[in-house]
């Protein structure tokens, strides 16, 4: 069996763990020295369900914006500009710098290379400061960051997954828009604290790996009304 492969390794900002991007033949796999496995290139079916589900909200939009908090393995991304006109604009908001360019090289063709995009502008930062920039207007706004709401990697993520967070996110979305949250894990508190929004919340069960009968992630939707 092929052994596994570091490729390269960088610290978390404001954290206390270290992210790898690891390979073995053809199969990577991005991991936290003390949290385990954040993702990997053989599981990536939630990763584009969480924009698959969000999408008929944007279908009669001649000019969406769509914020991806979360730029990992580029599914969600890749997922999210199928089927958008010339004239939509997608965010992706990535905090560390390494996984920008891992997938403008080693990891690009995985998702089919969704950063070489026109349509895609690049904010590498915390997806927070794109929530609380003044003007808003996202049509969606698709949050991929850490684990989801129980993360492993940044005590700041609490704002984003706080009643603070989702108050400025849901201030932030167009009329009809969609906010759409993946997780590994189920969380009744965060469910709790989304359905306290204005929005407008339903909560989804998808298998990790596409047409799997294996583990399931969880989606929440929470849409802003007309």
């Amino acid at each position: 069996m092929l052994a596994w492969q570091l490729l390269d390794s960088v610290l978390v900002p404001a954290g206390s763990d270290t992210v790898q991007l690891w390979q073995r033949g053809t199969e990577f796999s991005i991991r936290l020295v003390q949290g385990g496995e954040l993702m990997n290139s053989r599981v990536f079916g939630s990763e584009r369900a969480l924009a698959e589900l969000v999408r008929p909200a944007l279908a009669d939009r001649p000019d969406p914006r769509v914020l991806v908090g979360g730029l990992g393995l580029g599914h969600t991304l890749a997922a999210a500009l199928q089927g958008l006109p010339e004239r939509a604009v997608v965010v992706v908001a990535e905090l560390l710098p390494a996984v920008v360019q891992w997938n403008q090289t080693v990891l690009g063709h995985l998702a089919g290379h969704p950063l070489a995009d026109s349509r895609v502008v690049v904010h590498v930062g915390d997806v927070a400061e794109c929530l609380r920039a003044p003007g808003g207007g996202w049509d969606a706004i698709l949050l991929d960051v850490d684990n989801g709401p129980d993360g492993l990697t940044r005590a700041r993520n609490d704002w984003l997954y706080g009643s603070a967070g989702l108050a400025t996110a849901a201030r932030s979305l167009r009329p009809g828009g969609v906010l759409g949250v993946w997780s590994a894990h189920p969380s009744d508190a965060f469910a709790q604290r989304l359905r306290g929004t204005s929005l407008q919340v339903s909560e989804h069960r998808v298998h990790a790996r596409a047409g799997s009968k294996g583990p399931r992630h969880v989606i929440w939707l929470a849409q802003r009304r007309v």
